[in-house]
């Protein structure tokens, strides 16, 4: 494994060991998870209709279904964040795939609106959580390769997509959105029937003092590869002296969890690493991370809903009709296609995210796609728009992926969850605005406008990233402070 001192750092042997069996376990436990929230999300493409004409909504109420989804996942962003950071990756997995699968699979069996309503709301709170998969995953992963695993794991999402658009399709027609959602469950069970099997991150549990047990779970790492650990002892690597000078405002009592500390200190620790997330030395990278991924998200989901709004606009007319024909084989095969954009751009970000960094790969990911905008200032082709918002898909997916690897590399250990569900938080906001101004504009006959503020968005976007004061690539974490 190659020569430590006496005493040895998880970095070190992180690296040393590399990406072996043992991580590809994670891999798949992790990417289950995420495909778990992709088709948690994309199940709002195909349901909404169908429960509609079952219960003679209004367009209003059909668009509640979808709405406190988002509400949720608002709240449980944040509130999972907390959780995750205060008692582990592990709880916080468990709880958000306890209330994703619960309240998704009673959903299916909602005697009316309002308790369908109230179901998809908690469903939402579970599904806002499952990041927390991210950043436990990021905590496994050596830092020379973390870039090309993480774009891996985050091709699980466009996996999810393509199998809940498969799944729909047969299903939807021969047994209805009930057995959709129902089905739509299996995977977050799944996830909680493999969940005593998964260990903790070695990461959090050298920050919160729990050494003897990080240390046994780099011996299974150390195992499942041949290897064997160094004689020695693990020390956890943390950069207090650099934190420290930003927290001069805080009581020794109340400072960051040091190894040695247990768990009687979460109040202090909670206390500390709030004064931490909004310290001078992060607050700036708060707010650009924060408008990085309501750009990010804002664009992605305006994106795909121009897609759909474009290629059914004929000469400036109401596409209101096309959208009663939910049920029809379009719907299934315009999602399943257009979720294939983001295939290209999972290859293009893992070609270039280590090589060119972080933050240059997600600013030339932006100006790309808002290049690739341009053209449609005026009407085009119908074939000539579906391949130019093709292409812009494809690097705007690619920017959300390494925007999901950035954030989390950014903060440290301490407060990584809660400081990645905050902005997770906030991008929820840009995909809850998205699709009014996209609907609107274009229904409206002002197409330019629409495609305007996508590339505004998109080029503040990249202007936040290139003043993000830190880049992350091939840092161990916690370094990037």
């Amino acid at each position: 494994m190659g020569d430590f001192n006496s005493d040895y750092t998880l970095d070190e042997v992180l690296t040393a060991f590399g990406f072996g069996k043992y991580h590809g376990l994670l891999l798949a436990y992790g990417g289950l998870g995420w495909i778990a929230e992709s088709m948690g999300m994309m199940i709002l493409s195909f349901i909404g209709s169908a429960v509609q004409t079952e219960w003679h909504l209004s367009t209003g109420q059909k668009s509640l279904i979808s709405t406190v989804v988002f509400g949720g996942m608002l709240v449980g962003s944040y509130l999972w964040g907390v959780v995750s950071d205060s008692y582990g990756r592990k709880k916080g997995i468990l709880g958000v795939a306890t209330i994703t699968a619960v309240a998704g699979l009673l959903s299916a069996f909602s005697p009316n609106y309002i308790s369908l309503i109230i179901l998809r709301g908690i469903s939402g709170v579970g599904l806002g959580g499952l990041y927390i998969f991210t950043s436990w995953f990021l905590e496994f992963v050596p830092a020379p390769s973390r870039g090309s695993w993480m774009i891996i794991f985050s091709s699980f999402w466009t996996l999810g997509t393509i199998s809940e658009a498969a799944l729909a399709w047969v299903v939807m027609p021969n047994f209805g959105w009930r057995w959709l959602i129902g089905l739509s469950s299996v995977p977050t069970f799944i996830v909680l029937l493999l969940h005593p099997f998964v260990p903790e991150s070695p990461r959090f549990l050298c920050m919160k003092g729990r050494i003897n047990e990080a240390q046994n779970i780099l011996e299974k790492i150390a195992w499942s590869g041949g290897a064997m650990l160094p004689c020695g002892s693990l020390v956890y690597n943390q950069p207090q002296n650099h934190i420290d000078k930003d927290l001069n405002e805080i009581s020794e009592n109340d400072r960051l969890v040091s190894p040695g500390m247990d768990n009687g200190h979460d109040c202090h620790a909670s206390s500390s690493s709030a004064a931490l997330l909004f310290s001078s030395k992060l607050i700036k990278t708060n707010i650009l991370l924060w408008f990085l991924y309501f750009g990010n998200t804002f664009a992605y989901y305006g994106i795909i809903l121009l897609t759909s709004e474009l290629s059914n606009q004929k000469e400036c007319k109401t596409v209101a009709v096309h959208s009663d024909n939910i049920q029809s084989d379009s719907l299934y095969v315009d999602v399943f296609v257009t979720s294939l954009a983001e295939v290209p751009g999972l290859v293009i970000s893992a070609f270039i995210v280590d090589r060119v960094g972080r933050k240059l790969s997600m600013v030339i990911m932006f100006v790309l796609a808002s290049i690739l905008l341009l053209p449609l200032l005026i009407q085009q082709s119908e074939s000539l728009s579906t391949g130019l918002l093709f292409g812009a898909r494809t690097f705007v997916s690619a920017t959300f992926v390494v925007a999901f690897i950035y954030a989390p590399e950014v903060y440290p250990t301490q407060i990584r969850a809660t400081a990645v569900g905050i902005a997770c938080a906030i991008g929820k906001i840009g995909g809850m605005v998205s699709p009014l101004v996209a609907i609107g504009l274009i229904n409206g006959c002002h197409q330019a406008y629409a495609v305007v503020l996508f590339v505004v968005t998109i080029l503040l976007s990249a202007l936040s990233v290139w003043l993000t004061p830190f880049e992350t690539t091939g840092k161990n974490l916690d370094e990037a402070l």
